[in-house]
């Protein structure tokens, strides 16, 4: 498998099911928040995915939010949905993984990173010695720089998404 290569592919958080995460190994969820639990800049969630968490969390498995964006905006973010977070994470490296990974008392191995973009959440997985589910991204999001990202993962995600 390659680095931009993830686990699983999927729509939305949603459609990650405990019957999944069993099938991969994994106890562990380390979750990106901007277009993969809210639209970025938005304090709450997408629909449905309180429950999805709630519902995750009650079958057993370990969550923490390890994000890029900024404490200020993750912080009260993962305080409303009841879950730890990592914040300014630097992904892809690996240290906001293996901190994450930590708060939870889990082995790589055992952790699935769930996110929206290949070059930091898929990558950094992968660098870090964890699974991944990327998921298509749901929102709009006006930066050059994330605009630069999609159009390099245009090609990857038409091979993924077939």
């Amino acid at each position: 498998m390659g680095l931009l290569t993830p686990t699983v592919a999927l729509k939305n958080v949603t459609d990650i099911t405990p019957g999944l995460l069993r099938e991969l190994g994994c106890d562990a969820i380390l979750l990106d928040v901007d277009n993969t639990l809210a639209p970025p800049t938005e304090k709450t969630p997408y629909e449905g995915a309180q429950k999805w968490i709630d519902e995750i969390k009650a079958n057993g498995f370990h969550v923490v939010i390890c994000s890029n964006n900024f404490r200020k905006r993750i912080l009260p973010f993962s305080k409303s949905v009841g879950l730890d977070c990592v914040a300014m994470s630097l992904k892809p490296l690996p240290f906001g993984f293996v901190r994450a990974k930590n708060k939870l008392h889990e082995k790589p191995k055992s952790v699935v990173v769930v996110g929206d973009q290949i070059y930091t959440d898929v990558l950094g997985a992968n660098l870090a010695g964890m699974k991944s589910i990327l998921l298509q991204p749901r929102s709009f999001e006006p930066g050059i720089t994330i605009k630069i990202r999609r159009a390099m993962e245009k090609n990857i995600r038409k091979k993924l998404y077939k």
